[in-house]
């Protein structure tokens, strides 16, 4: 089941660049329990793990949520990944680093939009909740299978 997870703010002025001050301001927004500081948090909702990391010095921000241990996939679940990392995952995908399969979401830092980090923050939870089930981000299944 997909679900909208987040709700965001009306902001009280025209957007600016995003940055970690205004990406640590969103980060609250959505979780109460938030460690670590500008440039990287980890958070917990729904008792799910959530890190979000920045890298100002190239302008990259990434959102990511642990899935699975590697060792535990096996070749089906391969595929289906694949598979779902062309349709069904969107703008969120799955990635493997160090033995443990994520959800994650890369952009540009300071073309990142408010709504875009609600909406992917959102896809990257629901992906990591829709493994070994319907392995997407939203309602929207990309190509429409």
């Amino acid at each position: 089941m997909i679900k909208k997870i987040f709700t965001l703010k009306p902001a009280a002025s025209a957007p600016e660049p995003m940055n970690n001050n205004k990406l640590d301001e969103l980060v609250r927004q959505i979780s109460q329990d938030v460690q670590g500081e500008a440039g990287y948090w980890q958070l917990k909702i729904e008792g799910r793990d959530l890190l979000v990391m920045t890298d100002t010095a190239h302008n990259r921000m990434r959102i990511m949520s642990p899935v699975a241990d590697q060792k535990d996939l096996n070749e089906a679940e391969y595929i289906r990944l694949l598979e779902a990392n062309f349709g069904s995952a969107l703008d969120a995908k799955y990635a493997l680093r160090d033995g443990t399969l994520w959800s994650v979401f890369t952009h540009p830092l300071a073309q990142l939009t408010d709504e875009q980090f609600m909406d992917c923050a959102a896809q990257v939870m629901n992906l990591a909740n829709n493994f070994a089930g319907s392995y997407s981000s939203s309602n929207l299944i990309f190509g429409g299978k």
